[in-house]
């Protein structure tokens, strides 16, 4: 009986990243991997340049790789696009990695490596080098403190969306169906056996990066309420402790008034007091508002992505 050569399959969300395309395939070629049936699937996330156009040119040019791909309608997101990638794979093992080559493709084979000695998800963790801003590193190291401790997981602060995944894994993911997807908690959440590879983010030799400083604050918020209710808790908290010092302060001026004949009327006191209660009012129901507007968009059931065009 002669055994079936397994296949690994590499999942590319691409947004706007025609200028990568081409020397992102060249590199993989290179790695000149022959003992396993190589797969590339691209998911093309509504781009607007010629994303899918180099696609469809390394079609023509193979090389021994099998290469497909998913089009999008419109774009959808980094995460929704990673995660159809997972839903339309059937290999033995998935490496997801972004397109703009920041993720270094010379270390897949480590990630192979490390499956086939039995580790069922090989993630990476990204080691910043000097030229990352001061800022983003420490708001990143906040994230995953205040994310892990929220959440009650354990991810490594520098994990990546550049990652193996053995196809239990993959078949598990595909069982989830979230509006609000965060796929790093989900990798942690779900368990198998878990191991690691630090690696340094090469420099971006072309286009822009298209996490703005808003999509990374929406980013983390997800994260944060898709796997935790303890906001809800603090909102909680905080709403009977000002509540207990408001009745404290209450009674304190009933008593003032009719024990002393020295009581001022403020207005800045009275005024400041409305607007910090008014602004805490506006936090929780602001925490409120993101877990029952996820509630609202699960429950409608739509789809979390449109295919206008694939080849698979």
């Amino acid at each position: 009986m002669v055994n079936k050569m397994k296949s690994i399959e590499i999942v590319v969300p691409s947004f706007n990243e025609e200028g990568n395309i081409k020397n992102l395939f060249q590199r993989i070629v290179n790695l000149k991997i022959k003992k396993y049936k190589m797969k590339l699937l691209f998911v093309d996330d509504g781009s607007k340049d010629n994303t899918l156009s180099e696609i469809k040119k390394l079609q023509k040019n193979k090389d021994g790789i099998s290469i497909s791909f998913i089009s999008f309608s419109r774009n959808f997101g980094h995460q929704v696009a990673l995660k159809a990638g997972i839903d339309h794979s059937t290999a033995d093992a998935v490496i997801s990695m972004d397109a703009d080559l920041q993720h270094p493709p010379e270390l897949i084979p480590k990630l192979i490596e490390r499956w086939e000695q039995g580790i069922e998800i090989v993630y990476t963790i990204r080691k910043d080098n000097e030229n990352v801003s001061w800022f983003k590193r420490n708001t990143a190291t906040l994230f995953y403190n205040l994310l892990n401790y929220l959440s009650g997981l354990e991810i490594s602060h520098g994990a990546a969306d550049f990652r193996l995944l053995d196809k239990k894994v993959v078949h598990s993911l595909k069982l989830f169906s979230e509006k609000n997807l965060f796929i790093r908690g989900l990798v942690t959440a779900i368990g198998f056996t878990k191991d690691s590879i630090e690696y340094t983010p090469d420099q971006r030799t072309w286009g822009v990066s298209k996490y703005s400083l808003k999509r990374m604050f929406l980013f983390a918020l997800d994260g944060i309420t898709s796997f935790s209710v303890k906001p809800l808790h603090f909102a909680t908290y905080f709403g009977m402790i000002l509540s207990f010092f408001s009745g404290a302060y209450g009674i304190y001026a009933i008593v003032i008034f009719f024990t002393s004949e020295n009581v001022v009327t403020g207005w800045a006191s009275v005024l400041t007091s409305v607007l910090f209660i008014g602004g805490v009012q506006l936090i929780i129901l602001g925490i409120i508002g993101e877990y029952l507007g996820k509630m609202f968009i699960q429950s409608k059931g739509r789809p979390n992505y449109l295919i206008s065009e694939k080849d698979i």
